[in-house]
């Protein structure tokens, strides 16, 4: 019972590192879940969620660049962390709407 128990909890604790190295979507991602980035805080995440509002979603997260208050350097330090995953492309739209 106690191996069962160990195991368990085993596989808790690494599915739940394995979450905590997920990449952030900025496509979807709130201002909460921004923070959880190294290198974002409240003022950054606003900015990133305001932007998406305004312009719609990233296509890269070189586009993060286009946001105030980040440069090529944070964008750098951040990329590992975040995704673009949520994003469509003009050719995959045009390509699902000829499939139809």
């Amino acid at each position: 019972m106690k191996k069962l128990l160990l195991t368990v909890l085993s596989a808790a604790f690494a599915l739940n590192m394995l979450a905590a190295h997920a990449a952030v979507d900025l496509n979807s991602a709130t201002a909460a879940d921004l923070q959880d980035v190294s290198g974002i805080g409240p003022k950054k995440a606003e900015a990133i969620v305001e932007y998406r509002k305004k312009n719609g979603q990233f296509k890269t997260v070189d586009d993060l660049d286009k946001v105030p208050g980040f440069g090529k350097s944070t964008v750098d330090k951040v990329r590992k962390d975040l995704t673009v995953g949520g994003a469509k492309t003009a050719a995959a739209t045009a390509k699902n709407k000829a499939a139809k």
